[in-house]
């Protein structure tokens, strides 16, 4: 027999839990179920600070079981397949589970065997990613053992989970090269696979500034496509063809894509995200699902923060569903990339669709085209309390849903 609740939602990570706590902050009384297999919850923006020794691994971590919403059933499984026509999804243990509504918000796939040869080498021979939880400490290790020689960064082509990671990675390691003294003695390159530092040019030139003062060598449409760790070189595709450079440390951002289950599924759009109104968070075909965070089809930034913003959003709307209603509210695009130029120091790059600017502070306070401290404590001290604390037990402190329709106008 088929188990029913009146909503599922398919991931326990930052958009599922926050879309779950908001929805029970409106109605207590609501039959909701989160399908996640894992054990652990991570607060994956922390994985940055962990590879710039400035947060300990374990305060990123914790058991899923303190995360799940009072009032929400945890199914600890995983779902294989979507029946949208007969409101059903099938978990991996071969139950079907039905719903009135479905959320789907699983996050996206980190395609470490997209490069051949760096699964096998990631975490040893200098070979690191701040974008896993066991390789993000080995970064600071490399970090503080090197003293001269080759450092490489990589970001692979669009889209990728927070754009400016690899870059975060890259300038905290240079501060503290210099700190040591030792940043002459090192070679920094920074191979992007776009043809830009960041997307959004309202902050690219701080982050100039940067690259200036710590010497790096921008390599622009330069994608990763090999790794021999062993013998320490790595493969670039060019434009003048493939190339191979010897490195003493390479810090890799891995491909990203859809999920394999979200991409096969009949709520996929053409590149395998969940295809959703980019305004109103709901299916464009299916009237009863929403999406959000990293395997939506929305065109943001793929941040933390945009899963904060979008949460109420679908909460809001979905409850408008059940009712029988429209959506009510909408979502600008908003993102948040606190870019770690140094230690002490961020540019505060928050955004919407098209690149607009969307700050959350006024400019005498916190001015985001800037390296700020107070942008510094913001990432260090109050995002990370937010986040435990605020977002994934439904408060919506400076994300509280706006109009459906004063959004579109903006946007036009």
């Amino acid at each position: 027999m088929t188990q029913r609740h009146d909503i599922v939602i398919v991931g326990g990570g930052a958009g599922g839990i926050a879309t779950a706590a908001s929805l029970l902050k409106r109605a207590p009384k609501l039959d909701i179920a989160i399908v996640e297999p894992r054990d652990t919850h991570y607060y994956q923006p922390g994985w940055t600070m962990v590879g710039g020794g400035i947060f300990e691994p374990d305060v990123t971590a914790r058991p899923m079981a303190s995360v799940m919403p009072k009032g929400a059933q945890w199914i600890k499984a995983a779902v294989s397949t979507f029946q949208p026509e007969n409101n059903e999804v099938t978990l991996d243990t071969g139950r079907t589970i039905g719903y009135r509504a479905l959320v789907v918000a699983p996050g996206n796939c980190l395609d470490w065997d997209a490069i051949p040869g760096l699964r096998q080498t990631l975490g040893k021979n200098g070979v690191t990613s701040n974008y896993g939880y066991d390789s993000a400490p080995y970064t600071w290790e490399l970090v503080q053992r090197l003293r001269e020689g080759v450092a490489l960064f990589t970001q692979p082509p669009m889209p990728i989970k927070c754009a400016g990671a690899p870059q975060k990675a890259m300038y905290l390691s240079c501060d503290a090269w210099e700190e040591r003294g030792v940043l002459k003695n090192i070679q920094v390159k920074f191979h992007n696979a776009g043809a830009a530092l960041f997307g959004v040019k309202d902050y690219v030139p701080a982050l100039m500034d940067y690259v200036r003062r710590y010497g790096i060598d921008l390599q622009f449409e330069s994608t990763l496509i090999g790794v021999d760790g062993p013998a320490k070189r790595a493969t670039f595709r060019e434009k003048a063809g493939e190339v191979t450079r010897d490195f003493d440390m390479i810090h890799v951002t891995p491909p990203q894509r859809a999920l394999g289950f979200v991409a096969d599924s009949p709520i996929a759009d053409a590149n395998g995200y969940v295809e959703v109104d980019q305004v109103t968070l709901q299916h464009v075909r299916h009237a009863n699902i929403f999406a959000l965070g990293d395997g939506g089809s929305t065109p943001n930034a793929k941040t933390a923060a945009a899963a904060r913003k979008q949460a109420p959003i679908v909460a809001v709307n979905l409850l408008a569903m059940l009712e029988g209603q429209t959506p009510v509210a909408g979502y600008d695009g908003y993102g948040s990339c606190p870019l770690t130029v140094e230690k002490g120091r961020i540019v505060l790059a928050e955004f919407g669709y098209g690149g607009k600017l969307l700050p959350s502070f006024p400019k005498w306070l916190i001015d985001g085209t800037k390296p700020q401290k107070l942008s510094w404590l913001l990432k260090s001290e109050a995002l990370p309390w937010v986040y435990w604390n605020g977002m994934l037990k439904g408060h919506e402190w400076l994300v509280k849903p706006q109009p459906v329709d004063a959004v579109r106008n903006a946007a036009q």
